[in-house]
């Protein structure tokens, strides 16, 4: 192991909390107002489990009750939380994120739980240590999820669901890539659907959501009458398959985004090169 590998202590953050006693409306609101993509949740004050915005976002789009989200208890998507000790490598961390497929760890200290790490806090550790050492075509993912820019959004979103990843590239009919809807594009626009559907009670585009969440995975909902290329961001994120990993994984943490394309020396994408993979070169350093 190297000889100044920091442990979780060192890049622990405050975890933000929520009660176990919640509803799905009370985590949406919270992860949207505090612009986090996880949050802890507690019972008699001590921390039982997790939401992801991930977690909940499938479950929007695949729960197929009338509940409206104040009616949905928390309870339904909590997962159970990963811990560590704070004194744990972050070489070690990154390993058990990797084998347990999660993007967080909950910090220990004296059975307390007093902090959280996550796959960005890695990121930003490996960034700060590791210039130099590796090129993103080591680590990179050579597949990636991609749908035509003419596809109903319908069509995308059940790709999303079915494969249980985040983002979609979008390409014209030459093949070459012109877009990218992520997860996020899709907690906006059904925001923003639910402020303009016609709903029995709008005092909150948060929990009026459950109206138009079914139109996302529906032939004749909005997602049958929407194609991927209107909401799609045209700016795609992208490094040379030859870059420096830890700089590449300083663009992620500027553009507050979970992978780029890479580009092959002809500049076309041949993969993805995302926070996972950077936290893979971590663990593999020990």
């Amino acid at each position: 192991m190297y000889k100044f590998m920091k442990n979780a202590r060192d890049y622990k953050n405050t975890p933000k909390t929520i009660k176990y006693e919640s509803s799905l409306a009370d985590i949406l609101k919270k992860i949207i107002d505090e612009k986090k993509s996880r949050i802890l949740v507690t019972e008699n004050d001590k921390v039982v489990g997790i939401v992801t915005e991930k977690d909940l976002g499938f479950f929007l789009l695949t729960d197929k009750t009338e509940r409206k989200l104040d009616e949905i208890p928390l309870s339904e998507i909590v997962k159970k939380i990963i811990t560590v000790d704070e004194n744990t490598s972050l070489a070690e961390c990154a390993e058990i994120m990797l084998r347990k497929s999660i993007g967080s760890l909950a910090v220990k200290s004296n059975d307390d739980v007093v902090g959280i790490i996550t796959k960005t806090d890695l990121v930003r550790y490996f960034t700060k240590t590791h210039s130099g050492e590796k090129i993103v075509g080591e680590y990179m993912s050579p597949y990636y999820a991609w749908q035509y820019l003419d596809t109903q959004l319908y069509q995308v979103v059940k790709k999303m669901i079915d494969e249980k990843i985040s983002r979609i590239i979008l390409r014209d009919h030459d093949e070459t890539p012109v877009g990218i809807i992520t997860f996020r594009d899709l907690f906006e626009l059904a925001l923003k659907q639910g402020k303009y559907e016609n709903v029995l009670d709008n005092t909150d585009p948060v929990i009026s959501v459950i109206f138009p969440r079914k139109g996302f995975i529906s032939e004749t909902g909005f997602g049958g009458s929407i194609k991927a290329s209107d909401i799609m961001s045209k700016d795609i994120v992208s490094v040379d398959y030859d870059e420096d990993l830890a700089k590449a994984g300083k663009l992620l943490l500027e553009k507050n985004i979970n992978g780029a394309g890479v580009l092959s020396g002809h500049g076309n994408i041949i993969g993805i090169i995302s926070k996972t993979d950077i936290v893979k070169a971590l663990a593999f350093l020990k």
